[in-house]
Order: structure tokens, then C-alpha cells, then sequence
């Protein structure tokens, strides 16, 4: 967290939270969600300005609820999450990159969703892998050791049938099922936080 933004807590340290008016999308993108949005459920508007993305990311965290904001100074604006806290993109050097610049240095599980979105997690990091990445990382997934094909792949999703795995940073890394609709509770997260 800035320093500045450390300061401005002290000095105002009860300053309100602000709900809805900030949205991670399952790309990565940052978005601004004024009153038409929210009132629409819109997206919002994609945040581009390289400063405010680096400030966001600086200053992106979670509370005790499970809530993820960014501490804009004295304030908590909570965001609004389409998939996970956090999004992974492939990279050849790297593996995988958050949508904070961060690398994903190594990977502990992996999770193949009912609606076909893979997700990882790195300690407290969760992470859904950015669906226009997925072709690229099917090519790491291996059924019983051998490439996964999309007919497999379907026949394990609905039956599990069968040891699929993630092959990353020299591991092959079990790939368990979940339902989409169990990804926050698993992990401890709310998509759409409200006041407590």
C-alpha cells in the first residue's frame, strides 16, 4: 500500500466506504461504474489511465468479509467482481501474470469449472484464467498423462472420471471440478459486497 494512501487513513479514519462504483471484469479490466451502471447492471466503463491502474493495483486488498477494495486514500472503494479477485493471463516467460503486473510464480491447485472457466490459486491468490488465454492453456492440461481433447475434456466435466492435470512450472498439478456457482463460497470471497 502507498505510503500516501497509509497517511490519509490516519489522518481521516473514518471516512465512508464506497459500494458498486468500482468492477473487476473477468478479463482483467478495471471498470467504473457510475449510477447508469449500476442502475443498468452494466459493466461500466473500462478504466485506461496507466497512473490510476498502477494506483489500483498498489492499493488492491481485501477485508475480514472476504471483500476486495481499493483504499483510495482515506477511503475503501469495494469492488464489484465478474470472476475472481484476481485475473491470470498466459505469459512465455512468466506462465501466468495477474491483472496487477504480478507474476504467478508457481500454481498450488487448480479448479475446471462447470461452465469451462479454469481457476487457480497460489496461496490466498485465486485466480480465473482469462477465457481468450484458454486455447493456449488447454494445450498444459493432460488427461492420465496424455493431451486432453475437447470430447474428454466435456466427458470429465460431467463425470470427473479419470486424473486431469495442469502442467506448470515443471508440476503436473491436479485439476479438480467445481461448480461456477460455488467458486465464492469455496474460496471465501464476495462477488457483490453490500455494507455490513
Amino acid at each position: 500500500m502507498d505510503d500516501l494512501v497509509k497517511q490519509a487513513m490516519a489522518k481521516w479514519p473514518n471516512v465512508p466506504h464506497c459500494y458498486g462504483w468500482l468492477g473487476l471484469d473477468a478479463r482483467g479490466g478495471w471498470r467504473m461504474r457510475d449510477e447508469r451502471a449500476q442502475q443498468s447492471q452494466l459493466p461500466g466503463d473500462k478504466i485506461a489511465h496507466a497512473a490510476l491502474l498502477g494506483f489500483i493495483n498498489r492499493n488492491y486488498s481485501h477485508d475480514e468479509r472476504g471483500c476486495w477494495f481499493f483504499q483510495n486514500g482515506p477511503q475503501r472503494v469495494y469492488l464489484n467482481l465478474e470472476a475472481t479477485p484476481f485475473i491470470a493471463r498466459s505469459d512465455p516467460q512468466q506462465g501466468f501474470v495477474l491483472q496487477t503486473g504480478a507474476a504467478l510464480a508457481a500454481v498450488d491447485a487448480a479448479f475446471l469449472c462447470d461452465n469451462g472457466a479454469l481457476i487457480l490459486r497460489q496461496g490466498d491468490i485465486v485466480a480465473q484464467v482469462d477465457d481468450r488465454d484458454m486455447a493456449q492453456v488447454m494445450a498444459l492440461l493432460r488427461l492420465d498423462g496424455q493431451p486432453v481433447g475437447d470430447e474428454a475434456l466435456l466427458a470429465w466435466l460431467e463425470h470427473a472420471t479419470g486424473k486431469l492435470t495442469l502442467q506448470h512450472g515443471g508440476q503436473a498439478i491436479p485439476v479438480q471440478p467445481l461448480a461456477h456457482e460455488q467458486v465464492p463460497r469455496h474460496f471465501g470471497f464476495q462477488r457483490a459486497p453490500q455494507p455490513a
